[in-house]
């Protein structure tokens, strides 16, 4: 078992890396890491993803560089001694993705779950690619956190081990885009928060909602007080693309749980453990 950490120690649950659709190496964002005071890194680069999703392996850690991947995480971590780094990866959840998630993630130590596609792998789309908007177009704002809150559900019932559930309101990320829900989202969230409970997920409070125009954290803010609510545990990351992202609001993310109830946070360890951490 880990040494426990300090209460309030900064942990940054999600970061990427240039071998998927990140600026930095591991290197970086570790050295980033250690000036901002970290002291638990989590490495989550998006996982492999099937063709049809990513033609050209533009944002995943493609198969044939994953043992590069892996060696260069490990040459990161044992050049800083002083800072706890733990080895994982971003799944997307797509239909029958299982057997493809476990056998690309082999000697991970944290699987995040997310949902970024829907539709059938050979059919749907990204949701948060402003470049290309078919899917918004094409069922309205509506529609597709209709069809997100289901997919998302379906994410967590999956038998993987998820760690936590990244970014829980991804559609926010359109908001801003032209495509703001025009229903009341709270019966959504509301299954939400029920899924989540009922399969004992662990949720994300993300900063990353900040630097991407959505103006409030992922998840927001009535969405993550019903989390708390229904008892499901939380973990904290900055979604980091660039090393200047690294451990980015963390510490403002802390004192915002608080606000919302939460006095502990989760946190994953080298060791693969898991520790309440409490907030200060």
């Amino acid at each position: 078992m880990a040494h426990p950490l300090a209460s309030g120690s900064v942990v940054d649950m999600h970061t990427h890396t240039r071998f998927s659709d990140g600026v930095g190496t591991f290197e970086e964002n570790a050295a980033a890491a250690v000036a901002a005071g970290c002291a638990v890194l989590v490495s989550t680069d998006h996982l492999t993803l099937p063709a049809e999703m990513d033609p050209a392996g533009e944002v995943q850690v493609v198969e044939p560089e994953l043992a590069a991947h892996r060696a260069a995480w490990a040459a990161a971590r044992d050049a800083h001694p002083e800072l706890e780094m733990v080895y994982g990866f971003e799944c997307d959840w797509y239909p029958g993705c299982e057997g493809n998630v476990m056998r690309w993630s082999s000697g991970a130590t944290v699987l995040l779950g997310s949902v970024h596609w829907l539709g059938p792998v050979d059919g749907g789309g990204w949701i948060d690619d402003v470049s290309d908007m078919h899917v918004w177009e094409g069922l309205g704002a509506d529609g597709v956190w209709s069809l997100y809150v289901q997919t998302w559900c379906r994410a967590c019932e999956s038998p993987l081990p998820f760690g936590t559930m990244a970014h829980p309101d991804l559609p926010e990320r359109m908001r801003n885009e032209g495509f703001p829900a025009t229903t009341d989202l709270g019966t959504l969230w509301d299954e939400m928060a029920e899924c989540a409970r009922d399969t004992g997920r662990r949720v994300e409070l993300s900063t990353a909602g900040w630097r991407k125009g959505v103006g409030d954290y992922y998840p927001s803010r009535g969405l993550l007080e019903r989390f708390f609510r229904a008892g499901v545990p939380l973990t904290v990351g900055s979604d980091g693309h660039r090393p200047v992202d690294i451990c980015d609001g963390i510490l403002d993310a802390y004192a915002h749980a608080w606000e919302v109830g939460y006095r502990t946070i989760e946190v994953p360890r080298a060791d693969g453990s898991w520790e309440s951490m409490p907030l200060r």
